[in-house]
């Protein structure tokens, strides 16, 4: 039987779009990235996202090996989400996507060719 390798399979472009190409997804990952770890946290700091898709990010990004989720046996129970090796690799290109955005794509006078003016929570 003979195997074909589609596109997908054999881009790796492609396949790090797949992972963060949710919505939600790359937010997930600025906020883990500040130090944001659990889920109430994240859902106040992403205004706007529902339970449902937050938990839904979270389960797909820990399938992916993008971060790992750690229970505490507490009175209420208590979970701790943290980027892994593989997460951490993604946050420069977190990072220059905000660069990107705060250089090209701003309509307003705070983003000036060189981008000053922004801070770190900016998009």
């Amino acid at each position: 039987m003979r195997h074909t390798l589609t596109l997908k399979d054999a881009c790796p472009v492609l396949k790090t779009a797949d992972i963060i190409s949710g919505k939600w997804t790359l937010l997930v990952l600025r906020d883990l990235a500040e130090g944001i770890n659990r889920f109430s946290a994240l859902e106040r700091s992403l205004e706007g996202i529902s339970p449902k898709t937050l938990s839904e990010r979270l389960k797909a990004l820990e399938r992916a090996g993008i971060i790992t989720r750690k229970s505490y046996a507490e009175v209420p129970p208590r979970v701790e989400y943290t980027l892994t090796a593989r997460g951490l690799d993604l946050i420069p290109l977190v990072d220059h996507m905000r660069d990107y955005g705060s250089k090209w794509l701003m309509d307003d006078e705070s983003a000036s060719d060189n981008g000053a003016g922004r801070t770190k929570r900016d998009g």
